[in-house]
């Protein structure tokens, strides 16, 4: 097995706290209404350390992006971000900033008015929560925001400096119709993000919507009409000069997100924090890479950290089928798709080797496309039934 070596490293740094919790989301977050000070610093008490701890096992990696997710790491004070970002920094004895640094955010007066301060710290990119510009629709989602303010704080984030802006849009939402959805999307590119994120709402199991679901409460767009929403994305957002470097994700040329692109690439990300979680690429103690899982309760994560443990935290040295699997639905995310030579190179054997059957049967679905060299890429198809795709190699 042989693979190019890494020598960089993306940080992602888990702010689980929320103003409330929405009630699709299964994420690891905590309901934190007005965020104590206290909590605050006791909980970046633990990042500083977590990050001091476990930079080690990057040895030698240059920290080239760093992205605060949540939850909403936008609560948090620009001057504990500070800190933050400068344990890190430290940590990895880095000589210069790292190339991308995102914050993400929702709209809300608390956020709106630190914008500034957050752009002051280096902060180059944000991505902004608004899932719609519908009252009616935000409503349904359980939003604790309103249109005008994801306008107001759109607005203030170009006053800030922004000038790496990504908005998040969800569809095919309880209760919204193609013209909803197809109205957001227009008032999304007015705004001319650089980046846009556009997700089918997904029910997840445990959650409030599972529950509504199951009891045939929620009001869901069916297959066709989620299908055509996503399909008008596609279109309109090609129109309008935004290319789809990953099935979620479109950007304009040379903003497509650093830091995402690493999980797709399989590169090396250190996750801290709650819930968060890390990937280490192949090397001597993991021939096939290992994925690593913060404990998802504050109070575990809290112990774990502050013992200087790893109680509490999974770790998954992947096999050599796992790696392979991995390898190809990763990449198909991606609209470049699976490069068969770099996969050869790696595994020894080009895809057909390994996953000749389910090719075959994708490409009879019309959900994969090969091309003579044996690169696959997802057809239009695909991209909308990518889910039945991916389970073909997991």
């Amino acid at each position: 097995m042989t693979r190019a070596p890494r020598d960089g490293v993306g940080l992602y740094v888990h702010v689980p706290f929320c103003e409330r919790i929405c009630p699709y989301c299964d994420f690891a977050v905590v309901a934190a209404g007005h965020l104590e000070p206290a909590v605050e610093a006791r909980y970046a008490d633990a990042l500083v350390r977590e990050i001091e701890a476990r930079a080690a096992a990057f040895e030698g990696a240059a920290l080239e992006t760093v992205y605060f997710g949540g939850g909403t790491p936008a609560l948090f004070r620009a001057d504990t971000l500070r800190r933050i970002l400068e344990a890190a920094i430290g940590a990895f004895d880095a000589k210069e900033p790292p190339a991308e640094i995102t914050l993400e955010a929702n709209p809300s007066t608390v956020e709106l008015e630190r914008l500034p301060a957050f752009r002051a710290l280096g902060i180059d990119r944000l991505s902004l929560g608004v899932q719609s510009f519908d009252d009616r629709v935000l409503k349904r989602l359980g939003r604790a925001h309103k249109a005008a303010l994801a306008r107001e704080t759109l607005a203030a984030a170009r006053e800030a400096g922004i000038e790496n802006l990504s908005l998040d849009l969800i569809l095919a939402c309880p209760g919204q119709t193609f013209d909803d959805f197809a109205a957001d999307l227009e008032e999304a590119l007015a705004v001319q993000p650089e980046h846009l994120s556009i997700y089918e709402l997904t029910i997840e199991e445990g959650t409030p919507f599972a529950l509504a679901a199951a009891r045939d409460q929620l009001a869901l767009a069916d297959e066709d009409a989620a299908a055509g929403m996503l399909e008008h994305v596609a279109e309109r957002c090609r129109a309008a000069g935004f290319e789809r470097y990953e099935i979620s994700n479109y950007a304009r040329r040379g903003f497509a997100s650093r830091h995402n692109q690493r999980y797709w690439a399989r590169e090396p990300v250190l996750g801290v924090g709650m819930g968060a979680w890390s990937y280490e690429a192949p090397g001597d103690r993991h021939p096939y890479g290992a994925r690593r899982m913060n404990p998802r309760e504050l109070e575990a994560y809290f112990a774990s950290v502050e013992a200087g443990d790893d109680a509490g935290v999974e770790i998954e040295s992947l096999s050599l089928e796992q790696a392979r699997g991995e390898a190809v639905f990763l990449a198909l995310r991606r609209s470049r798709g699976l490069d068969a030579r770099a996969f050869e190179r790696e595994f020894g054997g080009p895809p057909r080797e390994f996953h000749g059957a389910a090719i075959d049967r994708l490409m009879a679905a019309s959900l994969l496309t090969e091309t003579a060299s044996g690169d696959l890429r997802l057809s239009e198809r695909g991209l909308l039934l990518s889910d039945t795709v991916f389970a073909d190699f997991v």
